[in-house]
């Protein structure tokens, strides 16, 4: 029973803490990428299709960031890319407790996305 209640103590102890380590817009950054990956996936399908790099040959996975910068250079995906970049400074802010900039950068995101 005490081992039980050990691990269940640290559970509870694990959940607690690891809520505090959320920063002040982490939520909004979370539901921005949701959006950023949609738009990505959007421009994806509708894009006209390019020769694989060799990065993509060595069996890494695509970012967000590398793939707007790929659909970018095809011309399409500007906004993807700078939107990209702005929750990039984003998740900067909320790792620096920087409500403030975070939702400057947020705020820069939506505006690209919506172009």
């Amino acid at each position: 029973m005490r081992t039980a209640t050990r691990v269940l103590s640290a559970v509870v102890l694990f959940v607690s803490t690891s809520a505090s380590f959320a920063g002040p817009c982490t939520t909004a950054i979370e539901a921005m990428q949701a959006k950023l990956d949609a738009r990505v996936a959007a421009a994806t399908a509708a894009a006209p299709s390019a020769k694989e790099s060799t990065a993509a040959t060595l069996h890494r996975q695509p970012t967000p960031d590398s793939i707007a910068a790929a659909e970018a250079s095809l011309g399409a995906g500007v906004s993807t890319q700078k939107a990209a970049a702005a929750l990039s400074r984003a998740r900067a802010a909320d790792a620096a407790g920087d409500k403030a900039s975070c939702d400057q950068a947020l705020a820069d995101a939506e505006s690209a996305l919506s172009q």
